[in-house]
């Protein structure tokens, strides 16, 4: 019985020559997934990359008008804003991309500005010069020259309109665009 036992083990443990091929086939199997995981992974971080990359906070300083073209009469006048766009993956070509109001009085350094969308719903307010005053032809919500709401109580626009920056370098003028979400009583980007 004791050399049945003995037989027994010795038939349950592998010989090293039916090991070989399988620790040869596992390392083969390993390295190559190894080989093929770095690829993968570049190309996968470079697709996702975009996704976390830091997003501005200021909006793009983009030349508007000159100075000598926005007269010093007190009057808004309404500029495209024409930019190259980019998304995470994409670059687009200049295109319009809003519009905003520049309103220069006599001896002021830089003109005010103010974005042409209206902060209720996003529709494009007018300038009214008659009555002096901006009217959203959406809804009929009714602004100042200065941008403040006219009747604030009843207006469907939760805020004034949207002061933007402006720089004046040399006789080019700047204005650092940005879009709001609409329909909202803060000032919050887009």
């Amino acid at each position: 019985m004791a050399k049945k036992n003995h037989s027994n083990a010795a038939k349950a443990e592998p010989s090293v020559e039916t090991r070989r091929p399988f620790i040869i086939s596992f390392l083969a199997g390993f390295f190559g997934a190894l080989v093929g995981i770095v690829p993968v992974a570049a190309g996968g971080f470079a697709y996702l990359s975009p996704m976390f990359r830091k997003k501005e906070t200021k909006g793009p300083r983009i030349r508007v008008a000159s100075l000598t073209g926005i007269p010093e009469d007190g009057q808004p006048q309404r500029f495209p804003i024409i930019a190259e766009r980019y998304d995470a993956w994409t670059h687009y070509p200049p295109a319009p991309i809003g519009s905003v109001y520049l309103r220069r009085v006599k001896g002021q350094d830089k003109p005010e500005c103010f974005s042409a969308t209206c902060p209720h719903l996003g529709c494009m307010v007018d300038f009214k010069s008659d009555t002096q005053e901006y009217k959203c032809p959406c809804h009929n919500s009714f602004f100042q020259i200065d941008g403040a709401r006219i009747n604030p109580a009843s207006c469907p626009s939760p805020r004034d309109l949207d002061k933007l920056e402006v720089e004046v370098d040399g006789q080019d003028v700047f204005v650092m665009f940005q879009k709001f979400r609409g329909g909202v009583e803060a000032k919050e980007l887009e």
